[in-house]
């Protein structure tokens, strides 16, 4: 993301109350007029202390208990899906899943409507090897605590063969699943059948290429953003009805291993995950927001990024954290002077 340019201290006029004046009224101007990054809506970051929870490859912030989220481990872990309690970073619930076969390399968890979780078995190392993959189901447990759930099974196949993946988004609205396939020089957005059967083979058909070596992706509360992640950036697209188009990159932290990434239920802020022990979960101020029903401009956030806290943008909150930054030391510096002068 670029940042806009900012005068040279140097051109500023030396010495005077004036000048501080002038300062601390950009500098209110700036914490007045939009939210910084990573502190959107006050929604805060927390690690994760479960010292089962190693490989954290997905994650899911609940709608059912607010300020909880639900991740998993990578592999060789068994049926196991953990709640976090992010006001704490402890465990609340550990569910064992029943009636679906051994996982193999679980990578993505994702909430549809009517509080249904869905979890991707779906990461193939090898680069796609194994001939299908598998999708779990089951409805989010209305009570927290250790428990049994019985899920459903779906086998999945995609057109054009095997594929690996780690990002499986659930349309909050329609309840579609979409896989993103991983490749080190991009990959591809695949939509599942209208509904899924338990009974045959999902094909899930390509949409679209992604410019982007995905490790997850998640969609909006109001499902008309999609977002995806990389190990070093990411990719927002407005959903357009099932056409997506790409708004921009989008700012992610620089995690361990960044595996993981879901909006929070208000979509304001997007929170990224990490694998390793005790990894943190950090929350970034969401980018190329589709503005509001009925406010000037596109309504479906088309404009490349020029919305919301687009790169460029009069509110992009990496500009504003600079422009603070230096308004707040050229303030230190001259007041340093007028000390030094009256000595």
């Amino acid at each position: 993301m670029r940042s806009r340019p900012l005068p040279s201290p140097a051109r500023l006029a030396p010495g005077g109350l004036g000048v501080v004046g002038a300062l601390a009224a950009a500098l209110l101007f700036l914490l007045g007029s939009a939210p910084l990054a990573a502190a959107a809506d006050s929604h805060e970051g927390f690690t994760i202390k479960d010292p089962r929870i190693t490989e954290s490859s997905g994650l899911a912030a609940s709608r059912a208990h607010p300020g909880v989220y639900w991740t998993h481990n990578d592999s060789d872990d068994g049926p196991y899906v953990y709640a976090v309690d992010s006001r704490t970073g402890r465990t609340v619930a550990t569910v064992t899943l029943s009636g679906i076969g051994s996982p193999r390399d679980v990578e993505a968890i994702s909430i549809g409507p009517d509080n249904q979780i869905y979890v991707g078995d779906i990461g193939d190392n090898l680069g796609g090897t194994w001939p299908h993959v598998w999708i779990y189901r089951f409805p989010e447990p209305k009570r927290l605590g250790d428990q049994t759930v019985r899920a459903t099974q779906f086998t999945v196949q995609y057109e054009g063969g095997p594929r690996n993946a780690e990002a499986l988004m659930v349309h909050p609205k329609t309840g579609r699943v979409y896989i993103a396939s991983k490749k080190e020089k991009g990959g591809e957005l695949y939509e599942g059948p209208n509904t899924l059967s338990a009974s045959g083979t999902n094909i899930f058909k390509k949409v679209s290429g992604i410019d982007l070596w995905v490790t997850d992706g998640a969609f909006s509360p109001d499902g008309r953003q999609l977002s995806l992640r990389g190990y070093f950036g990411g990719e927002s697209y407005a959903w357009n009805d099932g056409h997506p188009k790409a708004q921009g990159r989008i700012s992610v932290p620089l995690q361990r291993q960044g595996e993981s990434m879901t909006y929070t239920p208000d979509g304001t802020t997007l929170m990224y995950g990490s694998e390793g022990v005790n990894s943190q979960v950090e929350p970034m101020a969401v980018e190329n927001a589709p503005k509001p029903s009925g406010s000037t401009g596109s309504s479906d956030g088309q404009n490349g990024g020029a919305s919301g806290s687009g790169a460029g943008s009069d509110s992009d909150p990496n500009y504003k954290m600079v422009a603070i930054a230096l308004a707040c030391g050229i303030a230190v510096i001259f007041g340093l002077k007028r000390l030094l002068r009256r000595k």
